[in-house]
């Protein structure tokens, strides 16, 4: 079981302490053995169970990132943008015709320049609340996609294995759109056969990705494996380790996050820190360590706008991650009452070893 302690203890962006999934090579030639301390490469063939064969695609276009800085009205404007399209994209599943590839990789393409900019699209895609006005599997599809290419940023991908990690998080639940929709309400109470029925969805999403002619190599695979498990325990085909490919690691780490913060059924989303804390808490190592932590240096047990309590009795709130030492962020001082301050009073809680963060305070009770 994966501790806490053993989560925030050195956390450096971009150089986890062990080996985080590595960006898949070019082609599917064998790799040699990975030498002590570096990322390990992807096994040189993935079996797969929908009987696929992948092509070999020129790597996602690079495009020069944005020049401006990015506005929150900016941010919401492109989320908005991506779960149209995402809606658009489940029209043609529906009706049998492909999606125009190069415009949905352009428009991944901006998410990763936006990310690159500015932390705005992360935090509107991290929102413990579904919007209205929109699917909810286009909307949870864009969630991932977005977490997934600020994850493999933070692991140190380049931006075209980042439009690719984004584009297959945009698809990794075009096969759900085939089932019914009242069952994504109820995923808790499923019955047996229900729930077979939905375990075959990240077939039929691989299914319909491949009758698309994917653009890229390992675009099925990332698909069809994102609820395999670092252990075996996931499925369809109950791979582990190294045999689930990079992609589908960080896609099932983040899909399972924002299934928890903003779940399709009526029960009320966990906050961020709750949801860290229980994939923390899993009791199988669901996913690889160097994952949580890049996660939990992303979002933050105490993300911005988090009420919390300190040990010296006083309350404040979050104002920002400090991503090296995810427990001690930068936290303002309200008064007793829980009001701010006449004069602000700020404090950098990594640079006051004394001081520390007894947890977070619900906004009814403080």
């Amino acid at each position: 079981m994966v501790r806490m302690s053993d989560l925030v203890r050195g956390v450096k962006p971009g150089a986890p302490a062990s080996a985080p999934p590595a960006p898949p090579p070019a082609s599917r030639a064998p790799s040699p053995p990975a030498a002590e301390g570096k990322p390990p490469e992807p096994p040189a063939q993935v079996r797969s169970a929908a009987r696929v064969t992948l092509r070999q695609a020129p790597a996602a276009p690079v495009e020069a990132p944005p020049t401006s800085a990015e506005t929150p009205t900016d941010a919401i404007a492109l989320f908005d943008e991506l779960q149209t399209v995402l809606e658009a994209v489940r029209d043609r599943a529906r009706s049998a015709q492909s999606p125009s590839w190069d415009a949905l990789m352009h428009l991944v393409g901006r998410v990763v320049d936006s990310l690159a900019a500015s932390g705005e699209l992360f935090w509107a895609a991290n929102a413990p609340t579904v919007p209205g006005g929109h699917d909810y599997l286009a909307f949870h599809q864009a969630c991932v996609a977005i977490l997934a290419v600020r994850l493999g940023a933070n692991l140190g991908y380049d931006r075209a294995h980042l439009v690719q990690l984004g584009l297959a998080g945009c698809l990794i639940d075009v096969g759900l759109w085939q089932l019914p929709a009242a069952m994504l309400r109820r995923l808790d109470t499923l019955s047996a056969e229900e729930l077979m029925q939905y375990r075959s969805h990240p077939r039929l999403s691989a299914e319909i990705v491949q009758r698309w002619t994917p653009p890229f190599e390992g675009l099925v695979d990332a698909v069809l494996q994102h609820h395999e498990r670092e252990q075996g325990q996931g499925f369809p085909q109950g791979l582990a380790g190294g045999n689930v490919h990079p992609y589908s690691k960080i896609l099932g780490l983040v899909d399972t996050y924002t299934g928890l913060t903003a779940p399709p059924s009526l029960r009320p989303g966990l906050r961020p820190h709750e949801a860290v804390r229980e994939i923390v808490r899993s009791k199988n190592e669901s996913f690889p360590p160097p994952l949580i932590k890049a996660l939990l240096s992303e979002i933050s047990i105490f993300p911005p706008g988090t009420i919390v309590r300190l040990n010296t009795g006083e309350v404040g709130r979050v104002i920002a991650v400090n991503r090296n030492h995810p427990l001690r962020p930068r936290v303002e001082v309200y008064d007793a009452k829980g009001q701010r301050l006449a004069t602000p009073k700020m404090i950098d809680l990594s640079e006051a070893p004394f001081l520390y963060i007894t947890g977070p305070v619900s906004e009814a009770t403080r």
